[in-house]
């Protein structure tokens, strides 16, 4: 019998000497070139901030397994985990700094992860420090392929965030329905070639009107929407294509004369043609002074602003007076279907796009 205890502790000791001889988990700060990011990214010491829906980090390896350190503001972000282009898992962060496996049991061989954020910026900020391989697995620096890869950037509201993407028994708007991967924004970007892709967009939000007090004049140009002092750097990142997705909320606001946001920006009158084709120039026009060699293309749609034609006709005559050869309209059917688009209307806008894209950019 003491022989017996002695030999199981022998054992159990040799065993948990295997573990640190294994060696140690490569780890990849947030700051390493290794990560190759997507969308406005703030850093924050150590940390990588993610808040605009569609932000993401992607690493190249080859081996089995991934892990991810993250801490969310309000733990009511969800992201997907992508591995060789195919979404595999949904995570949850909470606001403790916890390490995720992100995938395991993969084949040995090279593999592109991806996180990335499906939900928009009223869920609060993650805080992305970086992925864990095992021990020796190698990372592989660069981006294989197209050097002249697309860009492509968005700014739009709920409609382009993916609002209730993924609530096919009605129009939630939990966090948990939003689906930022699946929006015609995201969709589009995928197509080119896994365009490099920025989406600025907010729920309820308008060029002249939005349900609260911030409009995507004060917006467009901030690193961090909440953050009036952190302005974006433009020239960072510069698209091909911009397109702008904007006044579905304006155009159920201009009648709500009671509303706060109504009386703050309007008092008592409503904003007349001439005003409002002159807010939606004065915005296309900054811009246009932002990129001013990209294709602009100004759409609306396919919620009940493109019903008829009276909110496309002040978009149409914005652009006309710009006299801009590289900016274009381009309207979506109207889905006429209640609350908003679904994972198939996403498609359909996105296809819709893409043919015109198609037919008219050279990029």
């Amino acid at each position: 019998m003491i022989w017996s205890v002695r030999f199981l502790l022998t054992v159990g000791c040799y065993l948990l000497c295997l573990q640190p001889c294994a060696g140690t988990p490569v780890k990849i700060g947030a700051r390493s070139a290794a990560i190759e990011y997507e969308g406005r990214v703030n850093f924050t010491g150590s940390a990588a901030q993610f808040t605009w829906p569609g932000t993401s980090a992607t690493i190249r390896f080859k081996g089995t397994e991934l892990k991810a350190w993250l801490s969310d503001e309000k733990g009511e972000n969800y992201y997907y985990v992508i591995i060789d282009g195919k979404p595999i898992q949904k995570i949850h962060p909470v606001t403790a700094l916890q390490l995720y496996t992100l995938a395991t049991h993969l084949k040995n061989e090279k593999h592109v992860a991806q996180l990335f954020k499906l939900t928009e910026s009223k869920w609060g900020k993650t805080w992305f420090y970086g992925f864990e391989l095992p021990a020796k697995t190698p990372v592989i620096m660069g981006t294989p392929g197209n050097p002249h890869q697309h860009r492509i950037e968005f700014y739009g509201n709920s409609i382009t965030a993916g609002y209730s993407v993924d609530d096919s028994a009605g129009d939630s708007g939990a966090a948990e329905f939003e689906n930022n991967y699946y929006s015609y924004a995201a969709i589009i970007a995928r197509h080119y070639y896994n365009a490099r892709y920025t989406c600025v967009a907010k729920s309820g939000i308008g060029l002249m009107l939005s349900w609260f007090p911030l409009i995507m004049p004060d917006m467009y140009d901030r690193a961090e929407e909440t953050d009036s002092v952190n302005k974006w750097n433009f020239e960072e990142h510069k698209p091909g294509i911009v397109v702008i997705d904007l006044m579905q909320n304006d155009s159920w606001l201009v009648n709500k004369k009671d509303h706060a946001q109504f009386k703050a920006r309007f008092g008592s009158t409503p904003p007349e043609g001439e005003f409002i084709i002159n807010a939606y120039k004065n915005f296309i026009a900054n811009i246009r002074k932002k990129y001013p060699a990209a294709s602009i293309i100004c759409t609306l749609g396919s919620m009940d602003a493109t019903k008829d034609t009276t909110w496309q006709s002040y978009i149409l005559k914005a652009v006309q007076q710009c006299n801009d050869r590289n900016m274009y309209t381009h309207f979506l059917k109207y889905k006429n279907t209640p609350g908003h688009p679904k994972r198939k209307e996403q498609q359909d806008m996105a296809n819709s796009l893409i043919e015109f894209i198609d037919n008219h950019i050279d990029w």
